[in-house]
């Protein structure tokens, strides 16, 4: 039978979590190539390279592969929330900066399920609420002042936040504002996965590398050879160094992606025994945060938020498991969603797609009854003339190839 709202109130007043571990196989069959995400040559100059650890699983030492991560899990079942509220197929107080009527090419709207920090990202931060500067707006003022003992703001402005996790850094104190834990968090990892140690020859540190091979080439249909002179400056490419203009160079062919690629082999690409996804949502993670002294309100709230975290599970699933090129997964049968009691017993929870939006609709009006202002309707705000100035200026250098080098995480 399909869980009732009854059963979630009385599953988030106890229950400890709800979780779901899924068996997942490449859609070309058991053993075929897939593709977790690549990461870039370290300072020391390593090649690009996969994400490998060992994990115990069953008494036994594993070599897994990261397939997808915390973050890029987060972000997929944030897409999958978006859709179904564009769609009406369910009710999402939310918050977007409008960039399509700025004139900037190929800008999207960015809301608060899109921007890297959420409600508090700096997108939103420079932004106006009907001309006001969205921090000095009455929303602006009240998430500032949002905390875990009462983040009654934050769930009305964008619940998703709260579900997700984020975190006031350009707040109050200089980066102490207030954190909110990730309620949900998702993973997908490959199991079993044939490696081969590679040994520095400078400090003879033992690192893993899969024992999978990527072939790359390019035949160039024009034939141009490397041989031929070519140079770039500020006026584009030229065989003429004159007519390249200023701070013409002297570069490859390839370098203005004309000629061949010559063949090569990257140690790049995995197989593994299965991939697995383990889904959480956690329950005594949600009865931490408060919305003010009145239980009531409080119980309203947490189950609504888990209602959420179901949903953004069902939707997910909708989309299924396109993570990338060559990494595309189907799922190993059945694997049901469990609730997990606080002594780790568990027993299944029968829900499916539909039955996830219709809790979840049931648990967005109970908290409207309880006193919360959710407004399903979009708040749209308009980005400041600054914010405009900065993405364009960026785009202009980025057409003329004068990006320059990303900044590092620190």
């Amino acid at each position: 039978m399909t869980w009732s709202y009854g059963e979630l109130q009385q599953a988030v007043q106890s229950a400890a979590a709800i979780r779901r571990r899924r068996r997942l196989q490449p859609v070309g069959g058991k053993g075929d190539k897939i593709f977790p995400p690549t990461y870039p040559a370290d300072e020391r100059g390593a090649p690009p390279r996969h994400v490998y650890e060992t994990r115990r699983i069953e008494g036994t030492d594993v070599v897994c592969v990261l397939i997808d991560s915390v973050q890029s899990q987060a972000n997929r079942l944030e897409e999958a929330l978006e859709r179904a509220a564009e769609e009406k197929r369910i009710s999402l107080p939310r918050i977007y900066v409008d960039f399509a009527s700025t004139g900037l090419n190929s800008v999207p709207d960015v809301s608060v399920l899109t921007a890297p920090h959420r409600i508090f990202d700096a997108i939103l931060r420079d932004s106006n609420l009907g001309g006001v500067a969205f921090g000095k707006s009455a929303v602006g003022e009240a998430l500032k002042k949002a905390k875990p003992h009462d983040a009654t703001a934050i769930l009305k402005a964008a619940p998703t936040a709260l579900l997700f996790g984020c975190w006031n850094s350009t707040g109050e104190g200089g980066g102490l504002g207030a954190k909110f834990a990730r309620a949900i968090v998702s993973e997908i990892i490959g199991i079993g996965v044939p490696v081969e140690g590679v040994t520095s020859r400078r400090t003879g540190e033992v690192t893993l590398r899969t024992a999978g091979r990527r072939t790359g080439s390019r035949i160039d249909p024009l034939g141009v050879v490397r041989s031929v002179e070519v140079f770039k400056g500020d006026a584009g490419w030229s065989t003429d160094q004159k007519e390249a203009g200023k701070g013409a160079k002297k570069v490859r062919p390839s370098e203005v992606n004309h000629g061949n690629i010559a063949p090569s082999v990257d140690p790049l690409g995995v197989t593994c025994d299965y991939a697995e996804q383990t889904a959480v949502i956690t329950l005594a993670g949600l009865r931490r945060l408060r919305f003010g002294k009145d239980e009531s309100r409080n119980a309203a709230a947490r189950e609504y938020l888990a209602a959420l975290g179901l949903v953004a599970l069902a939707e997910a699933d909708r989309q299924g498991y396109a993570l990338r090129s060559r990494c595309d997964l189907v799922c190993e049968g059945e694997a049901p969603l469990e609730l997990v009691a606080f002594d780790g017993t568990t027993r299944r929870i029968d829900l499916d797609a539909d039955a996830a939006v219709r809790l979840h609709e049931e648990a967005f009006q109970a908290a409207a009854k309880a006193g919360f202002e959710l407004d399903p309707n979009p708040v749209k705000l308009m980005p400041q003339d600054k914010l405009v100035e900065i993405v364009s200026k960026s785009q202009t250098k980025a057409l003329a190839d004068e990006g320059g080098a990303e900044d590092k995480n620190e």
